[in-house]
């Protein structure tokens, strides 16, 4: 390389990394966490697309950074540590995989439930797809080149059919198609030929073909920036927090979806969804029961929901509700009963009333 009289030879990020790594190999914690902060947002979203729950992808974010530290040793770098921090979450994920059902949403496994029955109890197993939020998506997590962009590959309809993949299947097409990374990487990372690796991207991509269309997702700039869509926001938080169940109803398709993991049932249709909503959710004198603040997640706007406490007058986490738009019309609104997400989301564990 020629280099100009009082410059020096630029060095690759992994030669600038040594002095962290060889402190981080010699015990020292900060300099571990300084190798391993940085690629902490896109392990996480690596994690989540493999297992369509953001719990078990905290908990295996973690899992991987124990290993790491426990395996700091046998890091020689023949690979980018970025690589092999990847190399370590994917295995952990096919680990947890090995011992968990497939993650969906209600309508993708049963038939509409009729609101004027009893309402099935929730069900514990974590079989239900969790909400993402957007702002943990890393920036620059995927190269220009990749077939999905960041956002659409958090997308509920391409999780749902990521999650029908093989894991091994499903690692190939995240690493190849959503990163961008050559088959050789992918074949370091799974342990396999590159012929192998070849072979898993073409059948997970064959499968993908005729489960995912991307002519149904709309573009997510395209709906968080349509003024019409901004005003349909503005009143449905109103409509809520106002339980004025005529002008939620107005807001929704006629063949709308309300799904409600992790209850197995969901209504469709403006006629079962207000018979559903006006007899639970809204019931009796609602006016002020529910608080609204605005979150995104999965590439979608929504709402966290707090429902007022009576007794200590104070509003408390309840459900991430993430909404669907067709043009300026909701063609889905999915509730998450999963108050225990909020911190993920970063919202207030409680509002004053």
């Amino acid at each position: 390389m020629d280099v100009s009289p009082g410059q020096t030879p630029q060095q690759s990020p992994e030669a600038g990394m040594a002095g962290a790594i060889a402190a981080a190999q010699a015990g020292d914690p900060n300099a571990f966490s300084s190798l391993t902060e940085p690629h902490r947002s896109e392990l996480l979203s690596h994690c989540y697309r493999m297992t369509g729950s953001l719990e078990d992808a905290e908990d295996l974010v973690q899992e991987t950074f124990l290993r790491a530290w426990r395996r700091l040793e046998t890091y020689q770098g023949r690979a980018t540590f970025r690589a092999w921090l990847y190399k370590i979450a994917t295995n952990a994920c096919l680990d947890a995989l090995e011992r968990r059902q497939i993650r969906n949403l209600p309508q993708n496994v049963s038939d509409p439930s009729d609101p004027t029955s009893p309402m099935e109890p929730p069900n514990p197993e974590p079989i239900w797809i969790q909400p993402y939020p957007d702002e943990l998506l890393a920036p620059s997590e995927a190269n220009p080149e990749a077939r999905y962009d960041a956002q659409e590959s958090i997308s509920f309809a391409f999780l749902i059919a990521l999650q029908d993949l093989p894991p091994r299947q499903r690692c190939a097409l995240i690493l190849g198609d959503v990163l961008d990374w050559h088959p050789a990487e992918i074949a370091d990372t799974l342990d396999i030929t590159v012929a192998a690796a070849n072979s898993l991207l073409h059948r997970a991509r064959s499968t993908l073909k005729q489960r995912y269309s991307t002519s149904r997702q709309v573009p997510v700039e395209t709906t968080l920036h349509d003024n019409r869509v901004k005003h349909v926001l503005d009143r449905y938080l109103q409509a809520w927090e106002a339980a004025d169940v005529e002008s939620l109803i107005s807001m929704l398709k006629e063949d709308a979806t309300f799904p409600m993991p992790p209850l197995p049932a969901w209504f469709q249709g403006r006629s079962a969804i207000k018979s559903f909503i006006s007899g639970t959710i809204l019931a009796g004198e609602a006016r002020g029961r529910w608080r609204l603040l605005p979150v995104h997640a999965n590439g979608h706007p929504g709402y966290a929901f707090y429902r007022l406490d009576e007794q200590d007058q104070k509003y408390h986490p309840f459900a991430i509700q993430v909404l669907t738009f067709d043009g300026d019309l909701l063609s889905d609104v999915t509730t998450f009963g999963y108050p225990n997400l909020f911190p993920s989301f970063n919202m207030p564990t409680e509002l004053e009333a």
